[in-house]
């Protein structure tokens, strides 16, 4: 039972690493897989099929047999060995060591002059024959194909099918065997070629995607950190060299005895308090969320994740004669959830349906891939409950304001769906609410009201 339950597991542990591979890594292990069972196909049938005849033909042809079989065995694994770091050269990513095709060669040498030994002693005869030279290239081929241009490799081959097809007329096999080797060689050449190369060009292409898409994304980072450097520029360094002058003044002013020094330390108080308001909205990334836009958004970030994304309800979005603070509200949570989507689990479709009943806005998204997603709670819950946070908590504490509600959860069938409910007769929030929900900023508030400044 022990060892059952070990083999369970292993199983288990397989199946969760590659669900948790991404689609292009799956493409790229197929891609490999296929080739290297190429090699072996080509292997345990035209390679070993025809060998059978030998048993019959006395023991130098049972040691010629056998002898070929363990080589093209031993080709068939340094091709598959071969294959990765063949990938890597034509990708570019790194060079392949030429030192690594020596021992392939060899055996390729020895294999072909296995094979004219055995035709020479009648171990493989007629169609025979014609299938093992139908094997014989394949190994070597298939990583050497992506190590050279197409016209080196065409002229090679066309180099080993003279070498073959002559060593075999040397040794006496018949014109008709011999017009059936070069069809052979001539097949699996272009077998090689139109396999190999393609796939491994398309893989390359898509690779190069990935790569581009993974490095647009550290330069909107890069982008986003600039912006951000540049915001807290023109917040702060304005404010701090006037507090700094005010400052300076009201020091000359005490010194002199001038009353009017304390003003300017009223207004240095004043300066402070608007500077941390201004630095708090920077931090949040504080902006007024568009309904529309953020529908527009989402969906076109998701559809370049590769997740299908179909919106309902968008058309009548920008008219749907909700207060601003309403759309506002609900723009923050389709930016939230499509968030989640991406971070979480792994989906391949996702549903945001915005509708609109007697008294209130109904926003609901749904995405597959639910037995995959980490709930929008735990770490995102937890933001410290002040409204300027993000995740569930923060969701909710932004809708409460409105009068709204939030619910999150499986909806079955591997679906999980996030539903905002938000009254259209909200309440408008006071200076104190969370700053997104306001359609207009509100007066800086007192010290004593925020965390921040106690």
């Amino acid at each position: 039972m022990k060892g059952l339950r070990g083999v369970i597991g292993r199983v288990r542990g397989w199946r969760r690493g590659w669900h948790e591979r991404s689609k292009l890594e799956r493409i790229d292990l197929y891609t490999r897989l296929t080739l290297c069972s190429i090699t072996w196909g080509f292997a345990v049938s035209w390679g070993l099929l025809p060998l059978g005849e030998t048993l019959d033909e006395g023991p130098v042809a049972m040691a010629l047999g056998g002898a070929f079989l363990a080589t093209n065995i031993a080709q068939s694994v340094l091709s598959n060995r071969n294959l990765s770091p063949a990938f890597d050269d034509y990708r570019g990513t790194q060079p392949f060591p030429t030192g690594r095709l020596r021992l392939p060669a060899a055996l390729q040498v020895l294999m072909t002059g296995l094979l004219v030994a055995l035709a020479a002693v009648g171990g493989v005869k007629g169609e025979g024959l014609v299938l093992l030279v139908l094997d014989l290239p394949v190994a070597f081929t298939i990583p050497y194909v992506l190590l050279v241009p197409v016209r080196k490799f065409l002229l090679h081959c066309a180099a080993f099918s003279v070498a073959v097809v002559a060593l075999l007329a040397a040794v006496g096999i018949p014109g008709g065997l011999l017009f059936g080797a070069v069809v052979s060689l001539v097949v699996v050449t272009l077998l090689v070629l139109t396999s190999a190369r393609p796939s491994v060009w398309s893989l390359s292409v898509m690779w190069q995607a990935e790569e581009a898409r993974d490095m647009q994304a550290r330069l909107a980072v890069a982008e986003e950190r600039l912006r951000f450097g540049r915001d807290m520029h023109d917040v702060l360094g304005r404010n701090l060299s006037v507090i700094a002058l005010k400052s300076e003044l009201a020091v000359e002013l005490a010194q002199r005895g001038n009353p009017a020094a304390m003003d300017q330390m009223v207004e240095v108080q004043r300066i402070a308090r608007a500077s941390q308001q201004e630095v708090r909205d920077v931090v949040r990334g504080y902006r007024e969320a568009d309904l529309p836009t953020e529908l527009m958004g989402a969906q076109g970030v998701l559809q370049a994740a590769g997740i299908t994304c179909t919106v309902e309800g968008a058309d009548g979005a920008a008219g749907i004669g909700a207060p601003a603070a309403v759309q506002a509200a609900l723009g923050w949570v389709v930016r939230e959830t499509a968030t989640n989507v991406l971070r979480h689990g792994d989906p391949r479709h996702c549903w945001i349906r915005l509708t609109r009943t007697r008294d209130a806005v109904v926003l609901e998204v749904e995405n597959d891939g639910a037995g995959a997603t980490r709930p929008l709670s735990g770490a995102d819950d937890d933001d410290g409950g002040d409204g300027g946070g993000s995740g569930l908590a923060g969701l909710r504490v932004r809708l409460g304001a409105l009068g709204g509600s939030l619910t999150a959860g499986a909806a079955g069938d591997d679906l999980f769906r996030v539903t905002a409910t938000v009254p259209l007769t909200a309440p408008r929030p006071d200076a104190n609410g969370p700053l997104a929900l306001s359609s207009e900023p509100g007066p800086s508030p007192a010290p004593a009201a925020h965390p921040e400044e106690r």
